[in-house]
């Protein structure tokens, strides 16, 4: 049989690419549409919800506006359907979905319910034609969050990244800037010893308006100590400490040393001791001490011994833990490390341990690799001064967040944050990354020397609070 090989290879090059479109639309749930991993909720380019975020077990008026469409529509009526999502429903009496109706009034429909429990909730707006035909105007949603919570805001951050002043790719003012070109409130450039970059990052925009917050972080590597800690918030660098004079430090160190018992099998008594004298210094300086990726596996061997992370998580010395650090899909298909930390964080918890946690990137470049804008930390805190921001970790008010390889965003920690953090994800942070983007762009021209933008730059300032202060109820 006479075969046309160039017709079999044009055959199978449409096979293949049918496949691979295929394979994209199956996917095109998860795909993101901004830097940050996130996509935006559909019919939140259409409606505004506000407000979003409601007291719990009280009653509250929301309005769902309609930006485009006109309603109602003659002869047109509509109906809503309520769903509390959790089923708290004790003091509503709510049994099951039943359509009640509404008439919309200048493109508003206004709903007034008592929003029982924290829990999100679900309305589920419909109109009906003059010829019975039903067609959905959108189901939006609403969260009910108890007092503790509700006067909190969520504030997105990384704090560990790297800019040329080590090992990173852009310079510190370049990184800045990406950071709120992906959505972040706040950031600390943690460069490899070296506390300077941070800083030289926080004076490129110094006297700008701008509502990103830059603070001072560095990765600390002591001597003779393979942990990696990371400084972020500290009045001065550790590094100077050991740097200078390393007879101080081993002295120090030494010091720690004789005041400690006998170590568990397996543990080094120098390294712990080099471990508590790092935190110790952070903490001195009014910083946080975070202990970095704890089962980074960069050969064929952990980084760290087993035995001194079990040691760190005993005595939880940290004042926080990198429960999902940055690594790329690929590294994760050969070492899910990150599934090895929140194993070993569920295991100290079940213990009855205090293990505050962040998520962090370790980008080393903002425009060459998946990890940056991927993988951080969401701070439910009053402000978005370093004070809140510490303070809101430390005692467990924090989630770690993951969007691997751009897929579904994954947030972690205590499940009544992380069951929020899942609606934050949909319904309000899209459109938040989206308006810090712009701004980022600026900066990111700001800091190569484009000094015209910063009249754009004033016109952007407290975009993002006005958004919060619309969709938080008062």
């Amino acid at each position: 049989m006479k075969i046309n090989l160039k017709k079999s290879i044009l055959t199978l090059l449409t096979i293949l690419f049918v496949l691979c479109a295929e394979s994209t639309h199956s996917q095109g749930l998860f795909t993101p549409s901004l830097p940050s991993g996130l996509k935006a909720y559909a019919p939140d380019r259409y409606f505004q919800v506000v407000p979003r975020i409601v007291p719990a077990d009280k009653e509250t008026t929301i309005q769902i506006v309609s930006r485009y469409e006109a309603f109602p529509k003659p002869l047109h009526t509509y109906r809503f359907t309520y769903i509390p999502v959790g089923r708290y429903a004790t003091q509503t009496g709510w049994k099951k979905a039943e359509a009640q109706e509404i008439t919309p009034a200048n493109n508003i429909f206004t709903i007034t319910k008592y929003f029982e429990a924290e829990q999100e909730h679900v309305f589920k707006i419909e109109e009906i034609t003059p010829d019975n035909k039903v067609k959905e105007v959108g189901s939006f949603h609403v969260y009910s969050l108890n007092p503790d919570l509700f006067t909190l805001r969520p504030y997105k951050g990384d704090f560990h990244m790297h800019s040329f002043r080590s090992d990173g790719r852009e310079s510190p003012g370049y990184v800045a800037g990406a950071c709120r070109r992906v959505g972040f409130d706040f950031m600390g450039l943690s460069d490899h010893r070296n506390y300077a970059g941070s800083m030289e990052a926080i004076k490129t925009f110094e006297g700008l308006p701008i509502d990103l917050r830059l603070y001072p972080s560095e990765e600390v590597h002591p001597p003779d100590n393979p942990v990696h800690f990371v400084s972020f918030g500290a009045k001065e660098g550790i590094t100077e400490l050991y740097k200078f004079d390393e007879k101080i430090y081993r002295d120090e160190v030494q010091s720690i040393m004789n005041t400690l018992g006998d170590m568990p099998y397996g543990v080094d008594k120098f390294q712990y001791a080099s471990c508590l004298w790092t935190f110790q210094k952070i903490r001195e300086r009014g910083g946080l001490g975070i202990f970095a990726h704890p089962y980074w596996r960069p050969g064929n061997t952990n980084y760290i011994a087993n035995a001194l992370v079990d040691y760190l998580f005993e005595t939880t010395i940290f004042d926080a833990v990198e429960l999902i650090s940055g690594f790329g899909w690929d590294e994760l298909q050969e070492v899910d490390v990150n599934n090895l930390q929140l194993a070993k964080y569920i295991e100290a918890k079940s213990k009855g341990k205090k293990v505050p946690i962040v998520g962090i990137s370790d980008s080393h470049s903002c425009e060459n690799h998946d990890m940056f804008g991927r993988y951080y930390t969401i701070c439910f805190s009053p402000s978005l001064e370093l004070s809140d921001l510490i303070n809101a970790i430390k005692e467990e008010k924090a989630v770690a967040v993951e969007a691997a390889g751009g897929m579904l965003p994954r947030p972690y920690g205590p499940y009544r944050l992380v069951a929020y953090t899942h609606f934050l994800l949909r319904y309000v942070l899209p459109l938040h990354d989206e308006m810090c983007f712009e701004e980022g762009r600026l900066m990111i021209e700001y800091a190569g020397g484009n000094k015209d933008v910063v009249e754009q730059l004033k016109l952007m300032k407290g975009r993002v609070q006005r958004y919060y202060d619309k969709i938080w109820s008062k």
